[in-house]
């Protein structure tokens, strides 16, 4: 990764990720709002809905084929959201499994709210923001699972891990800051366990081709403008994704686009972002954190547009 792009996303995600935290919380990611978009929920609860019908869309094993121990890595791990929140999970399904001698097969994603924790099941979360690695460790202690899960500062291309160190390598809504697509899913797909599990959601730009037809000047222009806000090298297709990871030594590989279900979450961002407390925190938060906030309308309308998509893959080492 080139030092200033990492210095770029460095500096948006130290500089925002306090102010979101305070309006949002400790999910950094899209909500899930039903197939089509239809749902009304609360906004903490469609963004842990995203995270249980990833699992479950992505058919991640029963707990009966959980190995000893299950080693998660969330690659762009924010605050620590999605790796707490998935190490409460595995555990507490992983220790009722120990104590079960009835047979039954439990599936991971439609299980009961996490409400123990396993020592079966441990979690890291890599990022580039210091700040966001220090505050998930400082939510881990707080959760007691400071000794199941471990915070890294860390480039996605090029992991400081062995070989087949995961059983389940997630990344959500990471995808996008990487400049080598490539590289990135190589790296994931390295680290990977045998028989162990990819779940990549990512944001997309259209498909391309005969029918859809190339970008228009305007597009690019649109893109571009994504891009400066929010620290991305730029996007690729959903097809294009599918196409890197079936050159990869992967199976049962599968692709879904949701972008009708997430894209209210755009929406209701812009809504929490005009209360009295969050634009205080916006205009002590410096100028970064600020035109990311400008920019929100632009994500909104790329979804409405059909430019910007929500691209989902999962396979199997």
């Amino acid at each position: 990764m080139t030092s200033t792009l990492y210095q770029q996303i460095q500096q948006l995600y130290d500089a925002s990720s306090g102010l979101w935290e305070q309006v949002w919380g400790e999910h950094m990611h899209h909500g899930y709002y039903g197939p089509d978009g239809n749902l009304k929920k609360e906004r903490r609860q469609a963004q842990i809905d995203l995270i249980e019908e990833l699992l479950f869309w992505a058919r991640v094993p029963t707990a009966a084929g959980l190995s000893e121990p299950y080693r998660i890595l969330d690659v762009g791990c924010g605050i620590g959201g999605s790796t707490l929140y998935l190490t409460e999970k595995f555990g507490s399904i992983a220790q009722n499994n120990l104590k079960s001698d009835d047979g039954v097969d439990r599936d991971f994603s439609r299980s009961s709210e996490p409400n123990q924790k396993g020592d079966r099941v441990t979690a890291t979360g890599i990022t580039l923001s210091p700040v966001q690695a220090n505050r998930a460790k400082e939510r881990a202690k707080i959760a007691g699972l400071e000794s199941n899960v471990n915070f890294l500062v860390a480039d996605a291309l090029n992991m400081p891990f062995p070989d087949e160190s995961f059983d389940l390598v997630w990344s959500l809504e990471s995808g996008e800051h990487m400049p080598d697509k490539i590289k990135f899913l190589q790296e994931c797909c390295r680290v990977l366990k045998p028989g162990g599990t990819l779940i990549l959601a990512t944001w997309c730009h259209r498909p391309l081709g005969e029918t859809a037809g190339e970008l228009t000047d305007a597009e690019r222009k649109e893109l571009a403008e994504i891009y400066r806000v929010y620290a991305l090298p730029y996007v690729i297709s959903l097809p294009e994704y599918e196409e890197i990871v079936r050159s990869l030594p992967l199976t049962s590989i599968r692709s879904a686009d949701w972008s009708k279900a997430v894209a209210p979450f755009w929406d209701v961002v812009i809504d929490s972002a005009l209360t009295p407390s969050a634009i205080w925190g916006l205009l002590t938060s410096g100028w970064t954190t600020i035109q990311a906030a400008l920019a929100l309308g632009l994500m909104s309308r790329g979804y409405e547009s059909g430019l910007i998509r929500f691209g989902l893959i999962c396979a199997v080492k």
